[in-house]
């Protein structure tokens, strides 16, 4: 048996309000991803015969509208959570301003994309790369809410969708909508397809625990770099 010489830490890194939040975000993915692509493209019309007249196709719809509206107020609890959740989860972690954040993520894209170097990240958290794609995926998310009900504005008298009622129009009508909404869910699927991926590449390669800190929210880290965190947020306090 082999076990690792460098000594580790437990961090609690994802609070549970952000866990709750990403599990909550990947079922209603998962399901506006399914009964969108069957709603852009019935069956039914297949076989000759309207998707109008069948009534399982009105319970497609009636999952994919239930799930849009806890999506976007699961979305707007995060961007809450970004302000008052502990510094993992806070908003600066994923905008790139410094420039020690670009150099993270050149370090990353050496390491994880091209493979050229294996040197160590020092990252607690998210790396500054996969920060970087998350801020890139919640303005998705935001196109994504402003195009979806929009186009629900048209067939409802609900107050949230007509708050979007002015995006048809804006966008160029309709049709455009639609096939931006439809190209959006396909970003969704190469994400997931991508971030599933390198969930699992990390934790067989830097054995920290990433998967199993989604579930209960540690992370075992190395001990210099803990140490080095807790340097920098005493210097902060300092000041």
């Amino acid at each position: 048996m082999r076990s690792r010489s460098i000594p580790l830490r437990e961090v609690y890194v994802w609070e549970f309000p952000v866990r709750l939040y990403h599990w909550i975000n990947a079922l209603c993915i998962t399901s506006l991803c399914i009964t969108g692509y069957i709603i852009g493209d019935p069956p039914a019309l297949m076989k000759g015969t309207e998707a109008y007249f069948n009534y399982w196709f009105g319970t497609v719809r009636f999952v994919h509208f239930v799930s849009a509206f806890l999506f976007f107020f699961n979305f707007v609890f995060r961007t809450y959570w970004g302000f008052v959740g502990n510094e993992f989860s806070r908003w600066y972690n994923y905008i790139p301003l410094k420039p020690s954040q670009w150099k993270e993520i050149i370090d990353v894209i050496k390491v994880d994309v091209l493979q050229v170097t294996h040197k160590r990240i020092g990252s607690i958290g998210h790396n500054a790369l996969a920060s970087f794609v998350y801020f890139i995926t919640f303005l998705i998310f935001v196109f994504q809410c402003l195009t979806g009900f929009g186009m629900y504005s048209a067939m409802s008298n609900a107050f949230l969708p007509n708050l979007f009622a002015w995006i048809v129009p804006v966008l160029g009508g309709d049709i455009l909508v639609r096939q931006i909404h439809h190209i959006l869910m396909w970003g969704f699927i190469l994400f997931t397809i991508v971030h599933v991926y390198l969930v699992f590449y990390h934790d067989y390669i830097e054995r920290r625990g990433v998967t199993s800190s989604m579930i209960g929210g540690w992370k075992f880290i190395e001990e210099d770099i803990v140490d080095s965190l807790d340097e920098n947020t005493n210097d902060k306090t300092k000041k």
